[in-house]
């Protein structure tokens, strides 16, 4: 026994800042000063506070470090670890207070959230099936095999009320159930781990913080529709979480947790892992499992649906990561006490990746229910710099904006839907009044337009019609009638397209119009934009009664646009001028503006 356990974060966002070297570095300061008996050195997943990182906390007394260099590693093993004094310079500053160190759990960040599909996240090794199994995984399947029918397991998840986090929100209880009355001589079980939003990273965190807990989930689903082969499918951009899946599918086949007769119930499943080559239409269930098959990832037709004819042609149930994290704690606590949180038609908690103007960029988990205005404030802690909220896009490129009119919504799928936005997978990207809603627009279009798999014309044309129209609304060539022609086409292309990637395509460019609808006017009467993020429609200028004539501006000037003499007022000649900006930058005195 250990009496100190020293927490590091392994997640992509720590390891990137360098948590490797750290924890390499503070098992050479543990073992120099005599403690490799009493500190136990562990690399956990994410602890959600990614801004911080690298993050460590040391136990039983759960202080929590932040920002950590390789230098600092001496002095917190000489300091806190020998001697029992914590380096308050190096503490996270909320957990500072006057009478001491504040728990972790009664920081802004932490004390709304409520973590299930993030419980084991930042808390145990995930390469070690041992500290599962000792917060109680792998009981649920146990409790599944040994006491209940397959009819007892989808009813359960009936009465939880658990909707699909992948973003569609369809009931997992009733995917199963339809599953399970399809008969065939072999049917499959599917995880979509190929998370492709532009910045969601809540799949990849669970993965590479609790990958046991989806391992285990897939078997219940396998016992529960009757299907004795499983496959993750995930991205292979995710290389810590790939390492990490193939480490547990590994032990959990030597402790007999997979594979042949689990648990001496005469039940047999199995996991594969197939890796995604990073094709943003392969998070469509159709497209998933065609890549599976080995061939191209395009979507099918449907129906036939998954259920009745998926992978192989066989019945096929496909949940992503967070909603199979959230089913063994459903099983072992019952489905009343998962329907308790949450709201009446969005039970549970809902998992979102924090990003863009926020000051807590990271992970949370929030019951259903809880209002984009806590989540971005209190949580979040605000926007940076004092600027004003304006709008934060949920659910991607296959979402929509949210506007500061709706900052008090509560956030469950229909209210989300009800303004024409929507879950998504759980990215949520917070923007200030510094940003373009019409740029904002076209760069989710533009990613969309990339990654179109061409199998349906109004996608693979449409969209790019679509992008063409937006372009000339930021370069200020567009007309009024553009603006109807791309609602227009808006419309259309959510009714034609064969997916959800082409029917959600529209969803940024409609609730953009929908809710900064003069934004885009202004770019066509006015040609101007008012954010003044779009170069085509800036121009700068150089206010003669401020400038010095330092030449600090002409100096750095790219394209010799900006002349004048030493002390004297500086000219910008707008037709040289690039708009890159480099003068305002370096301008000390304010003289330079842009319109």
């Amino acid at each position: 026994m250990f009496r100190s356990h020293v927490l590091v974060c392994g997640g992509t966002g720590c390891t990137s800042s360098g948590s490797a070297e750290i924890i390499k570095k503070l098992e050479e300061e543990v073992k120099k000063n005599g403690l490799e008996n009493e500190v136990g050195v562990v690399r956990t997943g994410c602890f959600g506070l990614c801004a911080l990182g690298p993050i460590m906390i040391v136990y039983p007394e759960a202080t929590f470090y932040s920002m950590v260099k390789v230098e600092d590693i001496p002095e917190i093993v000489s300091e806190h670890l020998l001697k029992g004094r914590p380096v308050k310079r190096l503490l996270y500053d909320e957990t500072v207070t006057e009478t001491g160190v504040k728990s972790l759990g009664d920081t802004d960040f932490y004390k709304k959230q409520h973590r299930v599909a993030l419980r084991n996240c930042g808390v145990i090794n995930p390469e070690n099936i041992e500290e599962y199994i000792g917060t109680n995984g792998y009981a649920a399947l146990g409790k599944v095999l040994t006491e209940m029918t397959p009819d007892d397991v989808i009813q359960t998840l009936l009465d939880s009320g658990l909707r699909g986090r992948g973003g569609g929100g369809f009931p997992t209880g009733l995917k199963w159930k339809l599953a399970k009355g399809n008969d065939a001589d072999q049917k499959y079980v599917c995880c979509n781990a190929d998370e492709g939003d532009p910045g969601a990273f809540m799949d990849r965190s669970v993965l590479e913080g609790d990958p046991h807990a989806v391992l285990e989930a897939m078997a219940i689903a396998g016992y529960a529709i009757g299907a004795s082969q499983g496959y993750i499918y995930v991205r292979a951009e995710y290389p810590i979480a790939v390492q990490r899946l193939q480490i547990a599918i590994s032990q959990a086949r030597e402790y007999g947790l997979l594979g042949k007769n689990i648990f001496e119930s005469g039940f047999d499943f199995d996991i594969d892992l197939r890796l995604g080559a990073g094709a943003f239409v392969c998070g469509e269930e159709t497209a998933l499992m065609t890549s599976i098959e080995g061939n191209r990832g395009e979507p099918r037709p449907r129906p036939p649906f998954p259920a009745q004819k998926g992978l192989f042609g066989k019945p096929t149930i496909l949940n992503n990561v967070e909603t199979y994290a959230n089913i063994p704690q459903i099983i072992l606590n019952g489905a009343e006490w998962f329907a308790s949180m949450g709201t009446e038609k969005s039970k549970g908690t809902k998992v979102f990746a924090l990003g863009g103007k926020i000051n807590n960029t990271g992970l949370v988990e929030i019951p259903m229910g809880t209002t984009l205005r806590e989540v971005i404030e209190e949580i979040g802690g605000g926007i940076p710099n004092g600027k004003k909220f304006k709008a934060a896009q949920t659910g991607g490129p296959s979402g929509g904006c949210i506007p500061a009119e709706h900052f008090d919504i509560p956030i469950d799928y229909d209210n989300l839907i009800s303004i024409g936005s929507m879950m998504g997978s759980g990215g949520l990207i917070v923007m200030d009044e510094d940003d373009c809603m019409v740029d904002i627009a076209k760069f989710f279009l533009e990613f969309t337009v990339d990654e179109s798999c061409g199998k349906c014309t109004p996608c693979r044309i449409g969209t790019k019609r679509m992008l063409e129209i937006l372009n000339k609304i930021t370069d200020g060539q567009a007309t009024m009638e553009d603006l109807d022609k791309l609602e227009e086409l808006c419309y259309y292309i959510k009714e034609n397209s064969l997916c959800g990637l082409g029917q959600t395509a529209p969803n940024p460019v409609l609730s953009t119009l929908k809710f900064f609808r003069k934004e885009y006017e202004a770019h066509i009467l006015d040609k101007k934009c008012p954010a003044g993020v779009c170069k085509a429609l800036l121009s700068y200028s150089i206010d003669p009664e401020k400038c010095r004539g330092c030449t600090l501006c002409s100096r750095v000037c790219p394209n010799n646009a900006i002349t004048g003499t030493l002390k004297e007022p500086h000219v910008i000649d707008t037709t040289k001028c690039v708009k890159c900006g480099a003068c305002m930058e370096k301008c000390r005195f304010g003289a330079i503006s842009r319109k």
